[in-house]
């Protein structure tokens, strides 16, 4: 598959997950609406709330993701190299030179945002920029501006914004019946069949799950192009697979970032010691760092 190719095959997927959010959401709250006996008026509410989201994740998607893992914006005196190297590799990478932003956080980490080139954002934790040395954080800024020229950008942050949407959705459904919010209607709820009770609880723990699915789906493979495209850019794969393996080997975890957010970063933000497992391998959201490591030092 050519760069282009995978470029189109991005913005496709992009809508495509689009439309699924808004399909999953619309049904989510049509079941709902069924529960308490008017589906019609619930339908209509979740379409409503699916398209202000969607809409959201595409014009302000960035500033949320942003928002929500506390970065700011970078001071060009005080991080000079990640001026430096973001722009140098910019003009290599024929792209814009990103917005560059920075997280106060020890944990060593960086990731990109943004729906194009043209309104793309590197942020990078004040860790990162402490702990690696210039070849490794041209390796790390490479890889992130690979994903930015490849559009990885617009399918991970929308799925970012959509998939934090689609848990906070669940949560307050959840509670509201905890509370006994959602069970009154005008017939006594006592009336309803308990499978259906059943079935809608299912439905709730399901949809989450289905979100984390389509998150993992869209992350993992890119992580190993954007690898490869990072190293296209430094001619250097050693620079990367020593900043990986500094990164991995660091024992903080990143404390502003979430579940929604966590593919978006070049390797997991969350630390789980003695937890190397198949399993967890399995439902992470980035491949095995060591794997990586391998690759780029066989290149």
């Amino acid at each position: 598959m050519s760069i282009y190719q995978q470029i189109t095959g991005n913005k496709v997927r992009s809508w495509t997950i689009i439309l699924l959010f808004i399909l999953l959401i619309s049904g989510f709250f049509y079941l709902v609406g069924l529960f308490v006996e008017s589906p019609t008026t619930y339908f209509f509410i979740g379409f409503l709330v699916s398209m202000l989201s969607a809409l959201g994740s595409y014009f302000y998607s960035d500033k949320i993701v942003l928002f929500t893992v506390g970065a700011k914006p970078s001071d060009k005196k005080r991080y000079f190299d990640f001026y430096t190297v973001a722009e140098n590799l910019s003009i290599a990478g024929g792209i814009p030179m990103p917005k560059l932003y920075v997280i106060d956080d020890p944990a060593p980490n960086a990731f990109a945002t943004g729906r194009d080139p043209k309104h793309a954002v590197v942020a990078a934790t004040t860790g990162l920029l402490h702990k690696l040395d210039r070849a490794e954080l041209e390796g790390v800024i490479a890889h992130e501006l690979s994903h930015v020229k490849n559009y990885d950008i617009f399918v991970s942050t929308i799925v970012a914004v959509l998939v934090g949407t689609v848990a906070l959705i669940s949560d307050w459904i959840m509670r509201s019946l905890w509370w006994g919010g959602l069970g009154r209607s005008r017939n006594d709820r006592n009336n309803r069949s308990p499978i259906f009770f059943i079935l809608f609880i299912v439905a709730l723990i399901i949809a989450p799950i289905i979100a984390t699915l389509i998150q993992l789906a869209v992350s993992r493979k890119r992580e190993f192009l954007a690898d490869a495209s990072g190293v296209l850019l430094t001619r250097y794969p050693e620079g990367l697979a020593r900043a990986l393996e500094k990164i991995s080997a660091d024992p903080h975890a990143l404390r502003t970032a979430t579940t929604s957010t966590a593919h978006l970063f070049i390797t997991n933000p969350f630390k789980r010691k003695g937890t190397s497992s198949w399993i967890i391998n399995l439902f992470s959201t980035h491949p095995p760092v060591e794997e990586r490591i391998r690759i780029l030092r066989s290149m």
